[in-house]
């Protein structure tokens, strides 16, 4: 194996990662009422699911708009660290 084999083993990985944790934050941006986002204090819900949903959508399309995908995705690791642990703690009240 030389190193552009590996170098394209490990792009197809770290997509596949990303594509994972942006339609895991999807996913968990749908789960929540709407009221859930007002109580957290948050952005309501149709604006945290077109953010993500199009974070989704622009991980699967081949478009050379690498730094709209990275925004996107510190998009979802955001909501994945700040969003979704402030509504799972409503839940537990």
């Amino acid at each position: 194996m030389n190193v552009f084999e590996l170098e394209g083993l490990v792009q197809v990985a770290i997509f596949f990662v990303l594509l994972v944790v942006k339609i895991f934050a999807f996913v968990s941006s749908l789960l929540y009422s709407a009221e859930s986002y007002l109580a957290a204090d948050k952005l309501n819900k149709p604006t945290w699911t077109i953010i993500l949903g199009i974070a989704v959508l622009l991980q699967l399309l081949p478009l050379p708009i690498a730094l709209v995908n990275l925004a996107m995705t510190i998009a979802a690791l955001v909501y994945l660290a700040d969003v979704r642990p402030a509504l799972a703690g409503l839940r537990r009240r």
